[in-house]
């Protein structure tokens, strides 16, 4: 299926933000760790979450995750400390998405894990027993959703765990968010210089709800730009969150784009000029960088956006998705192929009218990327369902503000 996204007439509106699904996936994972069989609150009704909650729910011999890198890293340290046999596997892209850093991490502490097709990669197979615990040493820069499974499982293990990260830590919030999870559940991490230390101990259930998502939200400050005047009320988000996509409030007044704590959310509206250019370190927000990639050039604002290692692991290679699919709308994108995606100003012939994007089954591709048609006229979207990945409602919520999303 493929959609065609226009915006004839923007108007303001108020927009029931999803939930988040990296708190919503560590809270079920905290859930069956303290055995409770209470589920929090506004649980978010993105795949993700429904195939962690499938597969806890499982007998756990055979869990397909599917799409869900969330759930694959979860599972695989949930499934290590379970008794019994397991098997994980995910879709034909979770298979080239490594995994192996985790599993050597988990081995050292004990776990037996083996790689049933190619080495590195899922899907595995897992003997689940009490592991020992102590001490390990990651890179800073790898996955935190890496960091975070090991932390989640840390206090069941004999010895606790210490986990030392070396040279530089990306995504940190993320890691932030999981100690503060955590310590809500009785278990408190400290960190020590670069040192995460984590007891053994008990979990505490806690009954609990689940707030919206900031990354959801990065999608309706693009709006907000492109959109002087129209003012859009975001609800469930909060001013304290532990999610690092908060800083989407900070970029994007930037751009010109203010935001107002209202009760139960935000109200935001563009009411100031945009900078110039703008350079930013996405190293703590690297799933705000394809907002700002796309919303940064349909303005005409160059920019050079680095600490964006990580995308290239992620559904797809989302640093040469970027360049591909604006390229198609004539921008012309680069990269050092290493940490750095930027803009000079320098632009192409635009591909058609209504140019079709793909979106290599990346919901923050078509997510992005709508916002656009607001400024090209119109756009297409090929395989629009991957929204439901994280925001399921997406494109209902587009047409509230005005957007025409047609079957094309």
């Amino acid at each position: 299926m493929k959609y065609r996204i226009s915006a004839p007439q923007i108007k303001s509106c108020t927009i029931t933000l999803p939930t988040s699904k990296s708190i919503s996936n560590r809270l079920l994972l905290l859930n069956v760790l303290c055995n409770s069989s209470r589920l929090p609150d506004n649980l978010s009704d993105s795949d993700d979450t429904a195939v962690m909650l499938k597969g806890l729910n499982s007998d756990l011999r055979h869990v397909d995750v599917g799409a869900a890198g969330t759930s694959m890293r979860f599972m695989t340290a949930y499934l290590a400390i379970t008794e019994g046999r397991h098997e994980i596997t995910g879709s034909e892209r979770m298979k080239q998405r490594p995994i192996k850093l985790l599993v050597d991490a988990l081995r050292t502490l004990g776990a037996e894990i083996e790689y049933l097709e190619n080495d590195g990669f899922p899907p595995l197979g897992i003997n689940g027993k009490t592991l020992q615990g102590g001490r390990i040493s990651l890179p800073g820069n790898v996955s935190s959703q890496y960091i975070s499974a090991l932390m989640m499982v840390a206090p069941t293990m004999k010895n606790g765990l210490e986990i030392q990260l070396e040279g530089k830590i990306i995504s940190r919030p993320y890691i932030d968010m999981t100690a503060g999870i955590m310590s809500e559940f009785g278990v408190r991490p400290v960190w020590k210089d670069n040192c995460i230390v984590i007891p053994q101990g008990n979990y505490v259930h806690r009954h609990t709800s689940v707030e919206a998502d900031w990354s959801a939200a990065s999608y309706w400050y693009s709006v907000a730009a492109l959109a002087p005047g129209k003012r859009f009320r975001l609800l469930g988000l909060n001013a304290e969150s532990l999610q690092g996509d908060s800083a989407v409030v900070g970029i994007a007044a930037r751009l010109g784009v203010e935001t107002t704590f209202v009760d139960n959310g935000v109200e935001i509206e563009k009411t100031k000029p945009s900078a110039s250019s703008i350079v930013y370190d996405f190293n703590s927000q690297p799933d705000l960088t394809q907002t700002f990639v796309t919303l940064c050039c349909v303005l005409n604002i160059p920019f050079r956006f680095t600490g964006v290692e990580s995308l290239k692991i992620k559904e797809t290679d989302r640093i040469s998705a970027l360049i591909c699919e604006m390229r198609k709308l004539g921008y012309d994108v680069a990269t050092n192929n290493v940490d750095c995606i930027e803009w000079n100003g320098r632009t192409v012939g635009r591909e058609s009218q209504t140019p079709l994007i793909a979106t290599y089954k990346d919901h923050r591709m078509a997510m992005a990327f709508a916002p656009a048609a607001i400024a090209c006229g119109s756009i297409g979207i090929d395989d629009p369902a991957v929204v439901s990945k994280s925001y399921p409602a997406f494109w209902d919520d587009l047409k509230k503000a005005g957007f025409v999303v047609e079957t094309a």
